[in-house]
């Protein structure tokens, strides 16, 4: 086993790889040997001391790829602290705290494959152009209209460095 750490994500519009960066920029500031990678280019983590696994919410769920990592995993992610995240629009909405609670829950299905050492909830950033479904595009303009978003980059990069701080000591 290396002293390596792996930061792992599943992304759809690029805000929760850009959230693994910059928690893989920071674990190294802070001397750690990191390597960030999407999760369906990782075929083995056992040569990794420690892992952050991360994904975007859709409907409420981690990614289908994302829980695929973890469920094909899951043996040697027991073996090893492993510190997870969620990035998602929910909490960026008016009152987004009320909601900590329910997008807590959302790791449910997460935490019974693997208990985690700490778990990471971070806002999204919402541009309409990446969504894919143009429903989904749909939805969220009607959203916007009505007041529940607001378009933007609505990450907390001091939040996420704090995290990333905090876990640091988690993942030896």
């Amino acid at each position: 086993m290396t002293s390596k750490i792996l930061v792992t994500y599943a992304s759809r519009t690029g805000s929760t790889k850009g959230v693994s960066q910059y928690i893989g920029k920071t674990l190294s500031d802070l001397g750690e040997t990191v390597e960030v990678l999407p999760m369906k280019e990782v075929k083995d983590i056992s040569n990794y001391k420690a892992v952050v696994a991360g994904s975007a919410i859709q409907a409420g769920k981690w990614l289908p790829e994302a829980m695929d990592f973890m469920k094909t995993h899951k043996n040697d992610l027991n073996q090893k602290p492993v510190a997870v995240f969620l990035v998602c629009m929910t909490l960026a909405m008016k009152k987004g705290d009320n909601y900590r609670n329910t997008v807590s829950g959302w790791m449910a299905p997460v935490r019974n494959i693997v208990p985690p050492v700490s778990e990471g909830l971070f806002t999204g950033v919402l541009n309409i152009k990446k969504i894919p479904s143009p429903l989904d595009r749909l939805k969220f303009r009607i959203s916007m209209i009505t007041g529940v978003w607001k378009e933007g980059d609505h990450r907390n990069w001091e939040a996420v460095m704090a995290w990333t701080k905090d876990i640091k000591s988690k993942l030896n």
